[in-house]
């Protein structure tokens, strides 16, 4: 097994996307959890629309930063 090293801001602050992404996912299957949602926290950074649009937006996001 090997370990992954994230240790610049860029890699952290991708890495916190792309888990924000999974929640928003499992949010969108039903899937509920405690404190604010996937869906709230990408909202106050600036993402708009439903659920659904909020994950197609951040989909791209990703993808262009790649």
């Amino acid at each position: 097994m090997t370990a992954i090293v994230l240790d610049t801001p860029e890699q952290i602050a991708r890495y916190r996307l792309l888990t924000l992404r999974a929640a928003l996912r499992l949010e969108i299957a039903g899937m509920k959890k405690r404190g604010d949602s996937a869906y709230k926290i990408l909202k106050a950074e600036g993402y708009t629309g439903t659920r659904a649009q909020v994950l197609e937006q951040l989909h791209n996001h990703l993808e262009a930063t790649k």
